[in-house]
């Protein structure tokens, strides 16, 4: 009996990314075309809700801004209601490159991983962009705070290029970290003996628009962070979540 194919859904969160995101569809469109796509327009002030409607995409539009969290978990939930088996996260602003997919699904597709991170920092993998030399200091830190916590060694705890399989789908439609949600959901699912695998992937800078984060903003992402996982720690106790049968 032949394999039975495991659908694939990208999710493409997009706040005011009118410059980028209609060549972001165009990319996935054309390097995964056994995967559909869904663009999450989260509440964007800019032309981006006229270009997704005059461009034809696939598209949810939030009426207010949620932030990435809110975003992120909007598409779990379509990808739960429309019963696909892996979703894969991927920003609306170019930096993630689709031509890693099938890279990022393979752990899941083998039943290696239930949970895949893009990875910009593992030992030996140092192509591409690597960020500044503050975040990247924030990351390891992260990193490391993480391992304390759960015992789970992740390198690029910030990115937003990751895969998850139908259980985590699940877990994700019902409850998604808000604000800088990425270190927080790793911890998340470690917490829920998920098998989280990082690959090595290459990403981009973007091209168009302009990052969200600045000095301000990093400094309070790492303050707000850094709380959010200890206490989500803190939330599951001496004992870890049973896992179903």
């Amino acid at each position: 009996m032949a394999e039975e194919k495991k659908s694939i859904l990208l999710l493409i969160a997009a706040y005011n990314e009118e410059e980028n995101i209609a060549r972001v569809a165009e990319e996935v469109t054309r390097v995964c075309p056994n995967a559909d796509y869904v663009i999450i327009n989260d509440g964007s002030t800019d032309g981006t809700e006229r270009i997704l409607q005059e461009k034809g995409l696939r598209h949810v539009t939030l009426p207010v801004n949620l932030g990435i969290g809110g975003a992120v978990q909007t598409g779990y939930r379509y990808a739960r209601e429309y019963g696909y088996d892996i979703a894969v996260q991927l920003d609306g602003d170019g930096q993630h490159d689709p031509a890693y997919l099938d890279r990022l699904v393979a752990p899941i597709l083998s039943g290696e991983a239930e949970y895949t991170i893009g990875s910009r920092f593992m030992p030996g993998e140092h192509e591409g962009f690597q960020s500044t030399g503050m975040r990247r200091f924030g990351i390891r830190f992260l990193s490391g705070l993480i391992r304390v916590l759960c015992g789970k060694h992740v390198y690029d705890v910030t990115s937003g290029f990751r895969a998850v399989n139908r259980y985590f789908i699940e877990i994700f439609a019902e409850t998604y970290p808000t604000d800088y949600p990425e270190p927080e959901a790793i911890m998340d699912a470690a917490m829920r003996w998920g098998k989280i695998v990082e690959v090595p992937v290459v990403m981009r800078e973007r091209e168009g628009g302009t990052s969200s984060i600045n000095w301000w903003r990093a400094v309070y992402y790492m303050i707000k962070v850094t709380l959010d996982v200890i206490i989500c720690r803190i939330s599951y106790g001496v004992r870890r979540e049973k896992r179903r049968t």
